[in-house]
């Protein structure tokens, strides 16, 4: 069932492959310098094993930084599953990722990602012990997602009180695209925030959702990041800050739930340089996976504890966003610089 692939980025790279389900995935290990590897399971249509493979190295790397600036003892992990969710998903395919899971031996543990929800992990957790997100359980945590939509609120607020002077969201214009779990769970805050909101998803009955919940103004989506809006927030797939996009955004500032936003580390840079102020989506976006610690690392009273380490999440943004104004730099190497230290300083 798993096969290892060499990989030199990455302390470990499987395919993972059950011929009598249907399921063909990978799961990436980049680091257990800080602790066990975690990071969610997403399910999705890729165009091939080397899309699935880019997907899963490149957001296991993300979880590394993500778990680290958040403050956790946890290294950086990911796992992918080819293939529709709606059409292809299945109870003995989620099994079968579970037993994959369970031949880690607590090397990596999973939660919900992209096309996964809490039902799916109580159905992979019939095979595995490392698995949270679960609805059920003394140190059950839910659905992750309302988390993460704080976190990148809190993130939007401080963003904003650097580029407008106040983190007073009220009237402000914010264009959010994907209106997945966390993108919705982020368009009610906005909301209830008195914001105006333009969305755009590739779910046409989500978007007549939001417009008739929120008041939002619908966008194609080929067309969101361009929209003239105060705040751009992405919280869809990756790439989305790549050369093509970058000059055609009028926001100025980008603040969303996506990962690995940047297409290339460069980018950030030139968002600074058009000066558009962006942060960094490992640390906006954290509070997903404190509140998956939370169940992981078996805390009883959650609440308290996950409320401590988001207010700290917003301090470290805050750091960030102070040294990248001093050095006159995008935050974005700012805040790898922070982190990459932080990893290094428990290597050695």
């Amino acid at each position: 069932m798993l096969t290892r692939l060499a990989s030199t980025s990455h302390e470990e790279l499987y395919r993972v492959d059950d011929p009598e389900t249907g399921l063909r995935g990978f799961i990436a290990l980049h680091s257990t310098r800080l602790g066990p590897a975690a990071g969610g399971l997403r399910m999705r249509v890729y165009d091939g094993d080397a899309a699935a493979i880019d997907d899963v190295l490149n957001l296991s790397r993300g979880m590394s930084y993500k778990n680290a600036a958040a403050g956790l003892p946890l290294g950086g992990g990911k796992a992918v599953i080819m293939g529709d969710p709606a059409r292809d998903k299945t109870p003995a395919l989620l099994r079968a990722m579970g037993r994959a899971i369970e031949a880690l031996q607590g090397r990596y543990w999973t939660a919900e990602d992209m096309g996964m929800a809490p039902d799916d992990m109580a159905e992979i957790a019939r095979e595995t012990r490392f698995v949270a997100g679960l609805d059920h359980g003394q140190h059950a945590s839910g659905d992750p997602s309302p988390i993460t939509a704080k976190g990148v609120f809190n993130a939007m607020r401080a963003g904003a009180a650097e580029v407008f002077g106040s983190d007073d969201l009220r009237s402000r214009h914010v264009a959010v695209q994907g209106l997945g779990h966390v993108g919705w769970h982020l368009c009610r805050l906005l909301h209830e925030a008195g914001a105006h909101l333009s969305v755009a998803d590739m779910n046409a009955g989500r978007v007549a959702n939001a417009v008739s919940e929120f008041g939002a103004c619908a966008v194609a989506p080929e067309q969101i990041h361009a929209t003239e809006a105060d705040i751009f927030a992405p919280c869809a797939v990756g790439g989305i800050l790549n050369a093509r996009t970058i000059p055609e955004i009028r926001a100025r500032l980008v603040v969303g739930a996506a990962n690995n936003q940047l297409a290339m580390p460069e980018d950030g840079d030139a968002l600074h340089a058009r000066g558009i102020l962006y942060l960094p989506d490992y640390v906006a976006n954290g509070g997903g996976i404190i509140n998956v610690a939370a169940e992981i690392l078996r805390i009883t009273d959650s609440g308290p504890w996950v409320a401590e380490r988001l207010d700290a999440m917003q301090a470290t943004m805050t750091q960030i966003l102070n040294r990248a104004k001093g050095e006159g730099l995008s935050p974005a190497p700012i805040a790898d610089r922070m982190i990459e230290d932080q990893l290094l300083q428990v290597a050695v």
